[in-house]
């Protein structure tokens, strides 16, 4: 099996009559973890809906794992691998923690079961006391660990993560980028779409940069860091 575990070619995406991406390329391979950068408005979003069949193309390739996946259901396409954590994170606000946690679960798409309950807790220790509470009684910063943790459960093949850090305090920032440290370090495979590119340094091994709807950069987040043109022309605020 390829090691590619995303590949976008030519993807060109409309609201209506408002075409939002351009002819997006991108690829993730097994392993990595990819960052997806962007001012606000630049298409992250849009590019991460594309992916997980929320917001079928016009035009363009989207492969998961070699499997032509452009314009299926959502569904099938959660079954096929991909798990996408939006960012308004979404939790089910009148079931508890771990009720949202059993919605979560199901096999991966080769039957894989490696993410339980336990587990969960395991890695999320903060989730563990909270686990009869209500998701709507939660701060952002647990309802963000919950809606990771929730896709986990479902073992997929890779995990998109939408403005992970958006509208969250530092310190909790800081927690759920240490854990993301510690899931790459499992060989888990991760497309992040942020603003912050500060939230990426230290985990993401590559860099993505759009703009206006088109890819405008791709190299490692190391060469990202020492580009102070690209980073001023394309992500400072």
């Amino acid at each position: 099996m390829s090691d590619t575990v995303i590949e976008v070619e030519d993807l060109d995406v409309f609201y209506g009559t408002s075409q939002i991406l351009f002819g997006v390329r991108l690829k993730v391979e097994r392993g990595q973890t990819v960052a997806l950068l962007g001012r606000n408005g630049a298409g992250k979003s849009t590019t991460m809906k594309a992916l997980a069949g929320l917001a079928p193309p016009r035009r363009g390739r989207i492969a998961l794992r070699g499997r032509d996946v452009a314009g299926a259901r959502p569904h099938r396409i959660a079954r096929w691998g991909l798990g996408y954590v939006p960012e308004d994170r979404q939790v089910f606000p009148e079931h508890t923690v771990e009720d949202n946690l059993a919605i979560g679960h199901k096999k991966g798409p080769q039957g894989e079961d490696a993410w339980t309950i336990q587990k969960v807790y395991e890695v999320f220790p903060l989730l563990a006391p909270l686990r009869h509470r209500m998701a709507g009684r939660l701060s952002g910063g647990e309802q963000q660990m919950l809606a990771i943790a929730r896709t986990l459960m479902g073992n997929p093949a890779v995990l998109l993560l939408d403005e992970p850090s958006e509208g969250l305090a530092p310190i909790i920032v800081q927690q759920i980028g240490a854990f993301l440290r510690e899931l790459r370090a499992t060989g888990a495979t991760i497309l992040i779409a942020e603003q912050n590119m500060h939230f990426c340094l230290g985990l993401a091994q590559h860099a993505v940069v759009i703009d206006k709807g088109q890819i405008v950069y791709a190299d490692t987040i190391a060469a990202l860091k020492a580009d102070e043109a690209v980073r001023k022309r394309y992500l400072a605020l």
